[in-house]
């Protein structure tokens, strides 16, 4: 079939926007003939042609009915032109929900009217209207289990009408897939409803205001109609008929309503008793709900609850609200009592406290609960350092680790400071900054920590010091003497007749107590509260100090056991090193007492530890020379000479010892004179120079008296040596000089030195070859004295004759001539002073054949022994010590 019509264009729609059967004009272009050519009117797809009223062929008027889209376009479908386009679209909006009793503009389908006895969410009281969707955005349930919901917001509620309404639940329930877009438009929409209802009636006027434009231009046509029949029957006019039926329309309404409203009125009444109920159950449960909760360790809970009975029912005039409230302050108060004990129980943790703290100054205990818990956990702390030292001294006759009893006690000792104090201190802190209570407990009033925080913390620092001086008490009487200890007494003793630790272990005390030092002063505690451990730390270097070096005494002491008599090729024996490095090994375990940690004092501060120090490092030199005058002593039998063995660079080791391996009495004379030699060079200014790297005070002291002390031993050792080897000899001169009735005065012509000299020759090369197989460095100094007393007692021989013959002179000056000769080498000024007195004694020669043949002599004898006296000849030149 043709057409002969353009199609319908439709190009504008008003309003172009608006809530189902909102009434519009639509108007365009080939919008029809007439009503019968409108065949078809939809508006966002929704088909409005019931409602539709064909007014012209540019305009048509329609309500718009419930569609499925938002926005959409507006098509008009005619006979004549057929199915038409829109260029303009029409927004619907979603319609507010309205409850049975709202005023609303217009009429409202009442199959799609909101009625709250339909919504079953749970919790919500009966009869309760409200809107459904507050927010004005698309409500989606069912994601997060109610069982979860409640169980994350205990006691609260997703029902905006509730006093324990939750908006985070609300949100999680019905928008929990919402964007923050969504979000700032309901917002909007809340806003945009608080204005609505504060506008009140005239919010209502305007809603509706095309609809009483609609009602005026009814009531306008009904007017013009009535005029333009111009008649009005008897029973008066159209206009007075129409008022009455609306008059009597109303009163039907208003009948029909009044049973509603009635009902509403009661629903109301009926509500708010049930709300009142709901208040008072909660005051008559909360005394079993209380002791329920007590039970299952629900403090918090509790705590809400009473604070809202409190606040609902602390001023009550109803006499039964007074007894309930009466129960539940005793439950209460018992709830404190326990708070309390459970606070002031020990041991307890630092969170425990705090929560027990936090409760009772929720619950306005009286008092000042946190200061009594740190008064609590101050004499638990002492109490448990002194069952410490008590369960230590009753373990101590068994006791059998390798770590000293007395040592591990003050490791268990401090390693329970360590782990209680800072705690402790902590909870002080907490007490003073506020932190333990709530914001509530702070504001209430019923703390009043300002007003005696400085006696607070005079207090505190007490229990802080006595804690201090509990720990360094026990240490001082474990592990120093009772001089030492101040005041220690048997109160912290019950370590009597114990032997004082060694230095080592003494150092193993002091580095754990250092360190506990830094882990009190690592919590920030004032080093004024911590001074009273640097001083114990001090007290014990300063013991540590004089212990190690009385014991390096007693070790240096038992050095002479370990004598092995083996001599190296300067004439050594190991004995001296042994010394040295006994000495070094002590200073090196002392190293760390001596250094000065950060806040400590030196050692050597005061002067009696200096001069105490000092006269110990002086007790280790003389020590060792005690040490070496005993070796030097020792009777022959005593002497163990098993192991004896030589160096073989040195030829001819003390001669016939190969023989039987025995030391004389000479040999251990010289061996230790060699030692004290070196001890002179080296050793001694060795250790004089450790002393002075370790920081030793009174340097020069130690060395001057160590010094004094071995020349004073080594001239002992020394003469006595002179005294075995030197007095034989001279003893030997006299009767070898007057051997077979020997005269001066009458003699042969000599033929060249007779015997006796030989023979003093002879010993004193066996004292030369002694000393020189033992020092090299002693020869000159032996050989010298020896000399000097076989010159000396030659002179006195010389003068003590009366008078010489020809031949008895030219013998005696061979002789003499031949022993200066021989020993010309190790001459000293006495010796030649002694040898030119025995030549001036002599009878000068009468003349040149004398002094030939005593040239000839002396050359005929020098001669003979030139193999013994080649030891004189390699001789170093001649020493000035005696």
């Amino acid at each position: 079939m043709s057409r002969s019509r353009q199609p319908p264009l439709v190009t504008g729609i008003s309003p172009n926007e608006g809530i189902p059967w909102t009434k519009v004009t639509i108007r365009g272009e080939n919008l029809g003939t007439g009503p019968a050519d409108l065949i078809g009117l939809t508006i966002c797809g929704h088909n409005c042609l019931l409602t539709a009223e064909w007014m012209s062929a540019s305009k048509i008027v329609c309500r718009v009915g419930q569609a499925k889209n938002d926005k959409g376009d507006i098509i008009v479908t005619t006979k004549s032109g057929g199915r038409g386009t829109s260029t303009v679209s029409f927004k619907l909006l979603r319609p507010e929900k309205i409850g049975i009793l709202d005023q609303s503009a217009v009429w409202v389908d009442e199959m799609n009217y909101y009625d709250m006895r339909t919504d079953r969410n749970k919790g919500i009281p009966p009869l309760s209207l409200r809107p459904a969707n507050p927010l004005g955005i698309e409500i989606e349930k069912g994601k997060f289990p109610q069982k979860d919901l409640e169980t994350l917001f205990p006691g609260m509620s997703a029902d905006f009408t509730s006093e324990n309404f939750s908006a985070a639940w609300y949100l999680i329930e019905n928008h929990s897939s919402a964007s923050f877009e969504q979000l700032k438009m309901a917002i909007t929409h809340l806003k945009r409803q608080a204005n609505k209802k504060s506008e009140g009636s005239l919010a209502y006027v305007k809603g509706g205001l095309s609809t009483f434009f609609e009602a005026q231009d009814a009531l306008s046509a009904i007017h013009q109609k009535l005029e333009a029949d111009g008649t009005e029957k008897v029973e008066g006019s159209m206009t007075q008929k129409l008022e009455n039926v609306l008059n009597r329309a109303s009163n039907t309404a208003d009948a029909l309503f009044q049973e509603v409203l009635g009902r509403k009125d009661k629903a109301d009444s009926t509500r708010n008793a049930l709300n009142v109920l709901q208040r008072f159950k909660f005051l008559f449960n909360l005394p079993l709900n209380i002791e329920r909760n007590i039970q299952k360790g629900d403090y918090d809970v509790v705590i809400n609850d009473y604070e809202k009975a409190k606040s609902l029912f602390g001023k009550t005039e109803v006499q039964v609200f007074k007894k309930y409230y009466a129960e539940v302050e005793t439950r209460i108060e018992a709830l404190r009592e326990l708070l309390l004990e459970k606070l002031l129980e020990t041991p307890s943790t630092l969170h425990d406290q705090k929560r027990y703290i936090r409760h009772l100054s929720d619950l306005h205990a009286p008092g000042d609960p946190a200061w009594q818990c740190i008064g609590a956990q101050h004499r638990w702390i002492l109490q448990l350092m002194h069952g410490c030292r008590e369960g230590c001294v009753r373990d101590l006759k068994a006791w059998r680790c390798k770590t000293p009893h007395r040592v591990a006690f003050v490791e268990k000792l401090t390693k329970l400071v360590l782990s209680q104090l800072p705690n402790f201190w902590k909870l002080w802190i907490s007490y003073v900054n506020g932190s333990l209570f709530s914001e509530t407990a702070e504001k209430s009033g019923h703390i009043e920590r300002s007003k005696n925080v400085r006696q607070r913390q005079n207090d505190f620092k007490k229990m802080i010091q006595e804690v201090m001086q509990c720990l360094v008490k026990l240490v001082r009487g474990a592990l120093l003497p009772l001089g030492a200890a101040e005041g220690g007494g048997r109160q912290h003793g019950g370590w009597e007749g114990k032997a004082e630790l060694p230095g080592q272990w003494l150092a193993h005390v002091i580095q754990t107590l250092r360190l506990t030092y830094d882990s009190l002063a690592a919590l920030e505690i004032p080093s004024d509260l911590l001074q009273t451990i640097q001083d114990l730390v001090l007290d014990l270097r300063v013991r540590c100090v004089v212990v190690t070096l009385q014991h390096t005494a007693e070790d240096i002491k038992r050095l002479a056991e370990k004598e092995d008599w083996v001599v190296d090729s300067e004439g050594l024996t190991s004995l001296p090193c042994r010394f040295e490095r006994c000495v070094l090994l002590s200073l090196q375990s002392l190293r760390g007492v001596l250094e000065c940690k950060p806040g400590e004092a030196s050692v050597f501060q005061h002067p009696k530890t200096q001069e105490e120090v000092c006269q110990l490092s002086i007790n280790i030199m003389q020590g060792f020379l005690y040490c070496l005058e005993q070796l030097s002593t020792k009777p022959d039998a005593d002497v163990d000479t098993a192991h004896l063995s030589v160096d073989v660079s040195s030829p001819d080791l003390f001669g016939s010892i190969h023989e039987d391996f025995g030391l004389t009495s000479e040999q251990r004379l010289l061996i230790v004179l060699s030692n004290c030699c070196y001890l002179e060079r080296h050793t001694f200014l060795n250790i004089a120079e450790h002393f002075e790297k370790h920081n030793f005070q009174g340097i020069e002291k130690i060395t001057q008296v160590s010094m004094a002390s071995l020349k004073d031993l080594d001239q002992r050792l020394f003469e006595s040596y002179i005294e075995l080897k030197a007095d034989p000899i001279v003893g030997s001169l006299e009767p070898g000089i007057y051997a077979g009735y020997f005269d001066w005065r009458d003699c042969l012509p000599p033929t060249g030195v007779r015997n006796y000299l030989k023979e003093a020759l002879v010993n004193i090369i066996a004292v030369h070859a002694e000393v020189f197989t033992v020092s090299k460095d002693l020869v000159p100094r032996v050989l010298s004295r020896v000399v000097e007393a076989v010159s000396e007692e030659l002179s006195r021989l010389m003068q003590c004759v009366s008078s010489f013959s020809r031949n008895g002179a030219l013998q005696a000056r061979l002789e003499i001539c031949t022993l200066r000769d021989t020993v010309a080498a190790h001459l000293t000024l006495e010796s030649r002073s002694s040898f030119k007195q025995a030549l001036e004694a002599l009878p000068q020669l009468s003349g040149g054949a004398d002094r030939k043949l005593l040239e000839e002599l002396l050359s005929r004898v020098k001669s003979g022994m030139h193999l013994q006296l080649a030891c004189f000849q390699a001789a170093p030149p001649p020493a000035v010590k005696t």
